[in-house]
């Protein structure tokens, strides 16, 4: 195991972190939260879509064409907020990600064309669903094949990214090399399936909010949103509970050694998840009243998952004497303060988009938007982000 860290702290960058790395640990966290809700509303509205398709009968096939809308958009979000946790887990475990996206480099390029074909076969499932043509649901069962592999494919290469100690075995496997890449050289079930089955929890949840958003049109279909909403508390509590019950199947494949039962982070997020199946129950009564708490609690109780696997892959690092609050240190304060002005522009514009967008749903009448603060710090902020790049550009060329 010495050998083993020494080599893993030599192939961190030299040129250390540009700032301390229990931030970028933390924005890991929180990014990684972000996207992996979207990953669960695509897996989910992918497959109720489809299922909503060949239904048919009640109201299975408008739910279907809401989902497969919503997964367009879903799906690109998706897209956008993976950059962030991919970058900070470059920065400060980069010897662990970049190994093992090596020994699996050609499933890790497959990725990038899974992604295009499937997120092309969503939409082209929506465009056709819309129309009410007929046999289009090959598109949506492709897609969600297509994004079923690629999780496989990215479970396959974090969870290999733990056992450095077996990279060298994989690579060589025997006599030779294998420098194909066309191996997935490791896959834990119960880990794989902690992801997907919060998939339908999660998207039930949507489901009920979806119901909350639009009870307030008059162009709605009032019960249609009932059932809505119902199907979703139901198929919320359904899969909270199977999500716990897989939760407990993985705590047990956990190395004995690591007690993790007992670490603190994984104790707050299985109370967290413990109440959040006892609002859910609360729910069933009523859906649309515990919409938004339900989806509030929803997203904490998936940051603290989201903290309990950070905590755990610090006990796999940990066994090599990796750490990442020992990465070589090189405090670049100008980049910092460059990501940090950019991050909180970022919040506001999207902020921006998010509420015109929320606002304009909610009615089928035209919203009166002139009134939006928001609007006008975007464009200044805009502005002044534009002319602070074009000045950090002239000053390094001159």
């Amino acid at each position: 195991m010495t050998n083993i860290g020494a080599m893993l702290k030599s192939l961190q960058d030299p040129m250390g972190v540009p700032f301390y790395p229990l931030v970028f640990q933390v924005l890991l966290v929180i990014t990684f939260a972000l996207h992996i809700i979207f990953v669960n509303l695509v897996v989910g509205g992918v497959f109720m879509s489809v299922y909503g398709y060949f239904k048919k009968g009640g109201h299975y096939r408008p739910l279907a064409k809401s989902f497969a809308k919503a997964t367009t958009i879903n799906f690109s979000l998706l897209i956008v907020l993976g950059v962030a946790p991919l970058l900070f887990m470059q920065v400060i475990y980069d010897p662990f990600w970049y190994t093992s996206n090596v020994l699996s480099a050609a499933w890790m390029v497959g990725v990038v064309f899974a992604l295009m074909a499937a997120f092309s076969f969503v939409y082209v499932f929506y465009l056709k669903i819309t129309k009410e043509r007929k046999h289009i649901g090959v598109w949506g069962v492709a897609a969600f094949l297509l994004i079923i592999l690629v999780g496989v494919t990215m479970h396959a290469v974090s969870y290999q990214a733990l056992f450095p100690e077996q990279w060298v075995r994989w690579y060589v496997g025997g006599s030779t090399a294998d420098f194909s890449g066309t191996i997935l050289h490791a896959f834990q079930l119960p880990r794989f399936l902690h992801f997907m089955v919060a998939s339908f929890a999660i998207t039930g949840i949507f489901m009920m909010v979806y119901s909350w958003y639009f009870k307030d049109r008059d162009d709605m279909d009032r019960s249609y949103l009932v059932w809505v909403g119902k199907a979703g508390a139901k198929m919320a509590v359904v899969f909270t509970v199977l999500q716990m019950a897989v939760g407990v199947w993985w705590l047990l494949s956990v190395p004995a050694n690591f007690q993790f039962y007992k670490n603190p982070v994984f104790i707050a997020a299985g109370i967290l998840a413990v109440v959040l199946l006892l609002v859910l129950i609360e729910a069933q009564s009523n859906p649309q009243r515990y919409a938004l708490p339900t989806a509030g609690l929803a997203l904490i109780s998936v940051l603290g998952m989201t903290s309990a696997r950070e905590a755990l892959r610090v006990l796999y690092a940990g066994r090599y004497d990796y750490s990442v609050y020992s990465y070589k240190l090189n405090l670049s304060y100008g980049s910092t303060v460059l990501f940090a002005v950019t991050f909180l522009m970022g919040i506001v514009i999207v902020g921006y988009m998010l509420t015109v967008v929320f606002k304009m749903g909610r009615s089928s009448k035209p919203i009166d938007l002139s009134s939006l603060k928001l609007r006008t710090w975007s464009v200044y902020l805009m502005i002044a982000w534009v002319l602070m790049m074009i000045g950090i550009g002239v000053a390094i060329a001159s």
